[in-house]
């Protein structure tokens, strides 16, 4: 619900840079507050506000660090790593992401789902940017955490197999990307409003196909997916709106890209506006 009331973090500046410690406080850890971090950070992504989500992450990791709160740095190191890689910050996105993974053994927090969710965030950083096997490394370690544990979220599962095909289709090894994203799309049908999910997945899978067949072999599988695409981004209710936008402004250059170029024209337009009320 929202509140007139103004919080700390409105108006203060982060603790003395230049100590340890706030003004002689004591070393206890003062957690940060996750949630609130998380929903105003999707309050920054629906309004395509990069400077401000660097800016409100940067605030809370130093006051995580003064506050020696470990676990609200793990927090801030993932959300810092995908920032950078949507900005294309190699240096910065990388330099979180093995962060991350280091506080996972110093929290002993390997085995546990949270450690799955940090190496597949840092996996897909690496992968981003180029760098396939450091990538494939991180992503079997999440996928021994994810598989192992019967209460992995379905929504985590996707995300795995999704980004992990990327990383094999990258080595040239087709097959088991297809497979992944046949994993992917299983484990988004059972999520609640999985659909955007799987319209990535589809469009990924049309690059399969480019890549693997010719382009006469190619053309119909690549169709089929494309069309799916479609019918999965301009079908049914929008949640979220500025995720949505997100999505869109991912798939348009695929549309683009496959002689698309109606959908594309409307991918951006999406983008654009937010597109705040439903579908139809």
């Amino acid at each position: 619900m929202y509140s007139s009331t103004l919080k700390a973090e409105d108006y203060v500046e982060p603790r003395c840079l230049l100590c340890e410690e706030p003004y002689g406080a004591s070393p206890d850890i003062r957690p940060v507050p996750q949630e609130r971090i998380i929903r105003r950070m999707n309050e920054y992504l629906a309004e395509i506000d990069y400077a401000g989500a660097e800016k409100h992450l940067l605030y809370w990791m130093e006051e995580a660090r003064l506050g020696h709160d470990l676990r609200g740095q793990l927090m801030l190191h993932n959300e810092l790593t995908g920032h950078y890689r949507k900005t294309g910050e190699k240096e910065k996105s990388l330099e979180h992401a093995e962060a991350a993974v280091a506080l996972v053994h110093e929290l002993e927090l390997e085995g546990t789902i949270s450690s799955g969710t940090t190496y597949v965030n840092a996996a897909t950083a690496y992968n981003a940017f180029g760098i396939p096997d450091r990538s494939m490394e991180l992503f079997e370690k999440a996928r021994a955490v994810y598989e192992a544990d019967g209460r992995t979220d379905k929504v985590l599962l996707g995300g795995l197999y999704n980004n992990m095909a990327l990383n094999v289709f990258a080595l040239g090894r087709y097959d088991e990307a297809l497979d992944l994203y046949e994993k992917a799309l299983s484990a988004m049908e059972s999520v609640e409003d999985g659909r955007l999910e799987q319209a990535i997945t589809y469009l990924n899978i049309a690059d399969v196909y480019e890549s693997m067949l010719d382009t006469k072999d190619a053309e119909p599988h690549i169709d089929r997916c494309l069309d799916t695409a479609y019918r999965l981004l301009t079908t049914g209710e929008v949640k979220d709106p500025g995720y949505y936008a997100f999505v869109c402004g991912k798939c348009a250059p695929v549309f683009e890209h496959y002689g698309y170029f109606l959908a594309a024209q409307e991918m951006r337009s999406h983008e654009r506006d937010g597109f705040c009320k439903d579908l139809v």
